[in-house]
């Protein structure tokens, strides 16, 4: 127990020396580690209540993916009965009471129909069942259902995707350690220290970014429009910024590009100076755009954002290469959030902000200034209670103390983890906490000196059989720390890291790195009895 390989000192020095090295920058104020060009060195980053910042509680509309479903099915249905060389005749569908019904024309044809909608059915996850149940009515009318396996699996697909859409638009924001998460079946939280303004993000984040290009429908009246009032195959959209005054505008239903064909999106000017969003197509949307623009010179061509048109300008050439202007009542600002929405692609679910907060840096400047205080006052504590306790021991006790605590910061550091105020509640835990295992192995060690051991025998045997106790008792308080984590949100998460990163450098610098430097003093002094 007490002999150490060179090797093996030689790991234990480096691996104490990186902890200390990686821990520095965190204790350097990060405006001088600029001036001295060292802002890249990686430090602790600080959550939402020691940063202060933005927290944002975003619902999805479960309606919307009802309605979204129920026009994706209707669009795979017309297209499945035109498939193939037999081709069905069906009547106009009908999406009344949230089911899609149509008839078939020819009687003859219906199971062959109601064979190819069943094949446009899932199964919904691992439920058995499918997420639209399909059945004949009046002998000519086929209806689909949807089920509440399928819209529940549907909506959870859309949240995972979701999640993933609203993280990419914060990290293109340039916010730094944003905190992401779902929040049960429907909700994301949203958490970005040191953003004091949370209008811009809501705005951000509350964009679906569903871009269209639809053709103007020029046979609808202006009366018809105001009655919101639209022929088959078109519809009436919102249209804010209309130039003719007319805040609404009919367009033709079929989508001629999507903005799914996007591959970039920056904000940028117009030949007059004014801002724009520049907009680039994949080979496949710039064909589309191409083609859409050579047929229809002459005619208004409109941008469609969320439902709503934007834009509607004549195409007065054809556009090619794939790349295009989107214009608007912009301003630089918005030009670019509107960028950042269409770049880092579109919200499957419209989110409804249904919580926010803002936390002030004063506030966590004083969380700050309590956590360090009482972190001060609990390492003077226990560094003066094993001083008195264990004399020279006590002393090696001290000096992995306060090594465990750099190397703690040095971890998290290297880790990227961000420290919370309850992170802090754990950090001061774990400096408690890591004197345990030299309370054990000290008073183990005078166990074996009154069964009258000597002096290497005491201390070989005080290491060995508390070190049993030692990992036992640490696996389990990790077990808990890691079920906190896997199962806790925000603030237990935090405390949960803290805590596993404390009990894996708390046993290495309470066990083996004192025992290295209780066996060096061994070998110099070679003490005939000990104190402790």
């Amino acid at each position: 127990m007490l002999d150490f390989p060179r090797w093996k000192v030689w790991t234990i020095v480096t691996t104490v020396v990186v902890g200390i090295l990686l821990s520095i920058p965190s204790l350097i104020p990060e405006a001088t580690l600029a001036r001295a060009g060292l802002a890249g060195l990686p430090r602790i980053n600080l959550g939402l209540d020691l940063a202060g910042g933005s927290h944002i509680l975003l619902e999805a509309d479960t309606a919307d993916v009802a309605k979204q479903r129920l026009q994706l099915m209707e669009e795979n249905v017309r297209t499945e009965m035109r498939r193939g060389d037999t081709r069905i005749e069906i009547g106009d569908i009908s999406t009344a009471g949230g089911k899609l019904s149509f008839f078939v024309r020819d009687t003859t044809k219906l199971d062959t129909a109601v064979e190819r909608i069943r094949t446009l059915t899932q199964p919904a996850g691992m439920t058995g069942q499918r997420d639209w149940d399909v059945a004949v009515v009046d002998s000519t009318r086929i209806v689909l259902t949807p089920t509440k396996s399928g819209l529940d699996t549907a909506v959870n697909d859309a949240m995972d995707v979701a999640t993933d859409v609203v993280r990419r638009r914060i990290d293109e924001m340039g916010t730094r350690e944003p905190t992401i998460i779902r929040q049960g079946s429907e909700r994301i939280v949203v958490q970005v220290p040191g953003l004091q303004n949370p209008e811009a993000l809501k705005s951000l984040l509350g964009k679906t970014a569903k871009l269209e290009f639809k053709l103007v429908d020029l046979t609808v009246s202006p009366a018809d429009i105001a009655a919101n009032r639209a022929p088959p195959g078109s519809q009436i959209l919102p249209y804010p910024d209309n130039p003719g005054g007319v805040p609404a505008i009919a367009v033709y239903r079929r989508v001629m590009v999507s903005g799914d064909e996007l591959i970039d999106a920056k904000q940028s000017f117009d030949q007059q100076g004014r801002p724009v969003t520049s907009i680039a197509f994949n080979n496949s949307g710039g064909r589309k755009f191409g083609r859409v623009t050579t047929e229809n010179v002459g005619k208004p061509f409109a941008m469609i954002l969320d439902g709503k048109v934007i834009s509607a300008p004549n195409i007065n050439e054809p556009i090619l290469g794939g790349q295009a202007q989107i214009s608007g009542n912009f301003t630089v600002q918005t030009a670019n959030e509107l960028a950042i929405a269409l770049k880092s692609g579109k919200l499957p679910v419209a989110l409804k902000v249904v919580e926010e907060r803002t936390v002030g840096p004063d506030l966590g400047a004083d969380s700050i200034r309590s956590g360090t205080i009482a972190a001060i006052i609990a390492t003077v504590a226990v560094v003066v209670f094993m001083l008195v306790t264990y004399g020279r021991f006590g002393v090696y006790a001290n000096i992995a103390l306060v090594i465990n605590i750099l190397m703690v910061l040095g971890v998290m550091a290297l880790a990227g983890a961000t420290l919370t105020l309850p992170g802090i509640a754990g950090f001061v835990l774990t400096i408690g906490a890591a004197v345990d295992a030299n309370v054990l192995i000290n008073e183990r060690i005078r166990e074996e000196q009154r069964r009258g051991r000597n002096v290497i025998q005491s201390i070989e045997l005080g290491y060995k059989e508390a070190s049993r106790a030692i990992f036992d008792a640490n696996i389990t308080n990790t077990i808990a720390a890691v079920i906190m984590f896997m199962l806790g949100t925000g603030p237990v998460k935090g405390f949960a890291v803290v805590l596993i990163i404390g009990i894996a450098t708390s046993v290495f610098t309470a066990v083996t790195l004192t025992r290295l430097m209780v066996s060096r003093w061994l070998r110099t002094k070679r003490p005939q009895t000990i104190t402790i």
